[in-house]
């Protein structure tokens, strides 16, 4: 039995297997320029950010349906729900698909076709943020934030993703203003290519409540004091910082110094599907490439629902971190 977490970075394009791209692609009718799913997997190989991005929106051209919306959510949730996730915080990137011609609608009733149901067919409780693609016009966001209307009963937040240099989170303040004003939870990506500052920005300018990857806070000591005492919640993707990267070798990753310096982080996949390892293997693969013991893996699930959106039912969240602390770990001590 894995260690109970909760997911709060996490992509629904980017858990989009070979094999569920080539399915999808035969049921549209959509060409994919690879022979099989060995070649695409081969494909999988990242310079940066931006030739992962290059990658991630070609393949979303398979993606047309409520129902391909649906199996790309229920496979998630299968994955996750073996890999001990008990809530997921779920992204998703309108733009990419209204700029496809898929509506709005079909994303977000596709998509809560599965979530809907989640708790019941997977034992995982699920709150979905739309995100907005920050190398596109604030004036898109805005767009997509009025498009979203309809449906905000299933959208619980805001997030911001996609290129992050030369993009500062200044350029969103707007709609941000206007998410606030709706009630909608603020999340951002920032400080993963992006410099320190862009945290700063996200935190007064955006007032966001959790910042996506983070990692570049360290080279702040002001900054990682003021998140430490705010208790702002960090999503590290430690495998994606890897793939992308972000950090040379995992043994290298920030995390422990982190940890140390008090900061409320939290371990997560990102693009599962293309970064190597969905959230129980980045658990794992920090334990052993960090030395990291029990009570620090506990800490991290723990961390994990205490930085979730859960204020809506705090019994839950209560039995969550119960379960956490309850969790006996396999072998020998």
């Amino acid at each position: 039995m894995p260690l109970p977490k909760a997911e709060l970075h996490l992509h629904i394009e980017g858990t989009l297997e070979p094999e569920l791209a080539f399915a999808l692609a035969a049921r549209n009718g959509v060409p994919l320029p690879y022979a099989h799913t060995d070649e695409l997997r081969k494909a999988y190989q990242f310079d940066d950010l931006q030739s992962f991005l290059n990658l991630y929106y070609e393949l979303m051209a398979v993606l047309r349906t409520e129902q391909d919306f649906e199996d790309l959510a229920n496979a998630y949730l299968a994955r996750a729900a073996a890999q001990g996730v008990r809530h997921a915080e779920i992204f998703f990137d309108p733009q990419a698909h209204i700029a496809r011609g898929v509506a709005m609608g079909t994303v977000v009733e596709g998509l809560w076709r599965a979530l809907g149901r989640s708790t019941e067919n997977h034992g995982v409780s699920t709150q979905l943020i739309m995100c907005f693609l920050r190398d596109e016009s604030a004036e898109s966001a805005l767009e997509t934030l009025e498009a979203a209307k309809p449906y905000l009963d299933r959208i619980v937040g805001i997030g911001l993703d996609s290129a992050e240099v030369g993009h500062p989170p200044v350029k969103f303040r707007e709609v941000y203003e206007a998410a606030a004003a709706l009630g909608l939870r603020r999340v951002a990506h920032a400080g993963e290519e992006g410099p320190p500052e862009y945290i700063t920005e996200a935190l007064d300018v955006l007032g966001v409540e959790r910042i996506d990857h983070g990692l570049r806070c360290m080279e702040d000591a002001a900054l990682v004091e003021r998140l430490v005492r705010e208790r702002v919640p960090l999503t590290l993707c430690p495998l994606s910082n890897v793939r992308l990267r972000a950090v040379d070798v995992l043994a290298e990753h920030p995390l422990p110094a982190m940890l140390d310096a008090g900061l409320l982080c939290t371990v997560n996949s990102d693009d599962p599907a293309y970064f190597g390892g969905y959230v129980a293997d980045n658990f794992h693969a920090v334990r052993d490439a960090l030395g990291l013991d029990r009570e620090r893996m506990r800490e991290l699930a723990r961390n994990s629902f205490v930085a979730s959106f859960l204020e809506h039912d705090e019994e839950l969240r209560a039995r969550y971190l119960a379960e956490v602390e309850a969790y006996e770990f396999p072998g020998r001590p």
